[in-house]
């Protein structure tokens, strides 16, 4: 490959086998995949601090493996980032503080000296956000009037209500009921140690007062809702209490309908802490049921390596076989094909065809049909699995791999099909679990500092669902002319596209130009053109692509320089395929570039974080994305430069 303009099929295809053979030996037995998804420092803190709040027995051992890794990703800024080799985060060098304070790490040791100086020169633990405050209110840290007021009496508000729980977000609703019920009770937390964090605030911490305005809060709508604040903190003591134990037992119901066994009240850590929380908080023991399976539940995210340990936010294996399902097609094989089918006849009794979950606020008459993103979460599915689902299954409909029965996936798909279309919001897009879900003036309540109260559509979930449409072979319904007729409108001047589920605009560009593509428009199209050109002029030297989180910031000015990553770099060569472009010399540096660094091992090694759980405020690391995406764009690279014409077709 010396004139960087070609690759020989032998250079190609030892890559591609290499990663396959190491992808095939991670599928389980019953034929899915799940990889380890990470964030950062605030889950494992938490679970630690959970254990010290319900006053539970110290796992020594498991605490210290906590702290050998919190220690590790310790940033030189002497706090914690939100993602590798982030900016210091106020809120996440708190709880890692607190929580290696609380494992008995000497307030005097070098690394938590240089985490409280960084703490304190940047305005000490008062600059923490809501959520960090609520637990150090759960721990008399700091009085409850620096956390904003939100009355259980919520859960009893009309839908035409301004605030209402139909008209925010998935993890906004499963996070926010139990913690109302704390909220209202008001607990303290056992913490048998007594460990106080006092000295990371430059005022007394019980003088706190209300939060301050978020950066990406309007200063009229602030002031506004911080006006209704105070009203509600002083009318809340003259509350009925008829009235607190009826909102109260209408939350504890709202939990336990979703309380979604070992997998946790909405399959994700903060949800689930707090619904463990709020029944200890109403005096269930340890062993009644509701409490024992909320407390399980947790138990099942931790993840054990030698001498480290962490918590993950959430587990991922619809989506980590959806995906994994997609690049083992694209590489193609007898072998693989029934592989691949194993995966998918996993995925099928998987999908959710007998709960309306709360997505029905908005679409009431919609049967339901989509998958969730964990092994449980009938309540919450989501869009974008569902479409990454339902194109595996389409792309093996039909074929018959030696030695198994014909793969028949058409009911799925067509349920998968109807749903999504049911879920299209009237703008033409998709957000990922609601339909509508923008309530943008409820972003501005002091409660939502971190902005990510809602669940409005986004490009690239978008993307997944138009290209589903067009693989399934629609491409000229009033669904997909709206969709493709938003995506034009939000292509940035630059010719990207933005990315909320991965980081960022990489992702987001990939996303939509593969959409775009299966949709019919022609390679010759402004919109294929500038997002091609966007994408080749941000390659690095090296040959690949990276962008981290700091892209999320709210005065973006256009793509700066990030490290290569094997992920990243494999969804500009998927995008710079889809737009037409397997020939353009950028490709080719890709290529080698993903050829060039691949382990022994088969796969990618990847440290940083390429996704998003909320931009500016929570990234995610999924260990998948490094053994699956190369991969398949190794594999499409390799496919289209012998003329298998058919897989640019492909929706993804």
């Amino acid at each position: 490959m010396s004139d960087m303009g070609q690759i020989s099929a032998l250079d190609i295809d030892r890559p591609i086998e290499a990663a396959t053979e190491a992808l095939l030996a991670r599928q389980r037995a019953d034929g899915h995949f799940l990889f380890e998804l990470e964030a950062d420092a605030t889950i494992p803190a938490e679970y630690v601090l959970l254990r010290h709040y319900l006053g539970e027995p110290v796992d020594a051992a498991l605490e210290q493996k906590i702290a050998v890794y919190l220690r590790r990703i310790q940033g030189a800024h002497g706090g914690w980032p939100l993602f590798r080799d982030g900016e210091f985060d106020m809120s996440a060098t708190v709880k890692a503080y607190f929580a290696l304070k609380m494992i008995g790490d000497a307030p005097q040791a070098p690394h938590m000296h240089r985490a409280r100086e960084a703490i304190r020169l940047r305005g000490g633990a008062e600059r923490s956000n809501v959520f960090t405050r609520c637990l150090l209110a759960l721990y008399g840290i700091v009085p409850w009037r620096a956390v904003p007021e939100m009355p259980v009496e919520i859960m009893l508000l009309p839908k035409w209500f301004p605030f209402h729980l139909d008209k925010i977000s998935y993890w906004s609703r499963t996070v926010i009921v139990p913690l109302l019920v704390l909220m209202a009770k008001k607990p303290r937390a056992v913490n048998a140690k007594g460990v106080a964090i006092g000295e990371l605030f430059l005022e007394p911490p019980q003088s706190l007062g209300p939060t301050p305005k978020a950066p990406q809060q309007k200063a009229s709508w602030f002031w506004f809702f911080r006006a209704v604040d105070e009203v509600l903190r002083a009318a809340e003591p003259l509350f009925p209490k008829r009235t607190r134990a009826r909102a109260i037992d209408r939350a504890v119901a709202w939990v336990g309908e979703r309380l979604n066994g070992e997998d946790g009240l909405g399959a994700i850590f903060p949800a689930m802490a707090n619904s463990v929380m709020m029944y200890a908080a109403l005096g269930c023991p340890e062993n009644h049921p509701q409490r024992a399976i909320a407390r399980q539940s947790i138990e099942k995210l931790l993840v054990l390596h030698g001498d480290e340990a962490y918590c993950q936010p959430c587990v991922s294996p619809i989506w980590d076989t959806g995906l994994a399902c997609h690049a083992l097609l694209e590489a193609g094989g007898e072998r693989v094909a029934v592989a691949v089918k194993r995966g998918l006849d996993w995925l099928k009794p998987m999908q959710v065809l007998d709960v309306k979950g709360d997505w029905i606020a908005r679409r009431p008459d919609l049967r339901p049909g989509g998958w969730a993103f964990q092994y449980a979460n009938p309540h919450y599915p989501d869009v974008d699995d569902t479409a990454v689902v339902a194109m595996a299954m389409d792309r093996l409909q039909g074929l018959t791999p030696q030695g198994a029965a014909p793969a028949d996936y058409r009911a799925a798909i067509e349920r998968a099909r109807e749903w999504i279309v049911g879920m299209q919001s009237s703008n033409g897009a998709w957000g990922a679990f609601d339909a509508d879900n923008e309530y943008y003036y409820l972003n501005n309540i002091p409660f939502a500092d971190h902005g990510a109260l809602l669940d409005p559509p986004t490009e690239d979930v978008t993307a997944r669902c138009l290209s589903m449409l067009a693989q399934l072979g629609d491409t000229q319904s009033p669904a997909v002319m709206r969709a493709v007729d938003y995506l034009r409108k939000t292509q940035l001047a630059d010719g990207s596209w933005y990315g909320r589920w991965g980081m960022n605009y990489i992702y987001g560009t990939w996303s939509v130009l593969c959409a775009l593509n299966a949709a019919g428009l022609r390679r010759e199209a402004p919109e294929m053109r500038k997002a091609a050109d966007w994408l080749a002029a941000i390659q690095n030297e090296d040959g690949g692509w990276g962008e981290d989180g700091s892209s999320y910031k709210l005065d973006y000015k256009g793509y700066e320089k990030a490290p290569s990553t094997a992920s990243q770099t494999a969804w500009a060569l998927l995008g710079l395929m889809a737009a037409g472009e397997v020939d353009h010399p950028a490709v080719a540096r890709g290529v080698k570039y993903l050829a060039d660094n691949q382990d022994a091992d088969g796969f990618w090694n990847e440290e940083r974080y390429t996704a998003t759980g909320f931009p500016r405020v929570f990234y995610l690391r999924y260990h998948g994305y490094a053994k699956f995406f190369p991969l398949w764009a190794l594999a499409r690279y390799r496919n289209l430069r012998s003329g298998n014409a058919k897989t640019v077709a492909w929706g993804m």
